[in-house]
């Protein structure tokens, strides 16, 4: 069973391919071209973030920031702490 990456997406836990292969594998054919464009071509201090990128770009996650940015813009307080603030639960 090839590695995967879990996460949280809208509240649900979210599996998603770890290796390159699992993740081009899971990528339409023009999809599949470019992320082989790309990541043929990366340092290996960039390979682990384009990788997660590649991945998570098989699910809503694009779309839960960009709700979550326009909700800012609003200026709804979604409950973020500044960088450094000290956590309720872990005082």
């Amino acid at each position: 069973m090839d590695a995967t990456l879990k996460t949280v997406i809208g509240g649900e836990l979210v599996e998603l391919p770890a290796t390159i292969a699992g993740i081009r594998s899971a990528l339409d054919e023009d999809r599949a071209a470019a992320f082989d464009r790309e990541i043929r071509h990366l340092s290996t201090v960039e390979l682990p973030v384009a990788l997660t990128r590649w991945a998570l770009s098989l699910t809503t996650a694009d779309q839960e920031d960009e709700e979550l940015f326009d909700r800012l813009q609003r200026g709804e307080d979604i409950g973020a702490l500044p960088a450094g603030a000290a956590r309720p639960e872990m005082a």
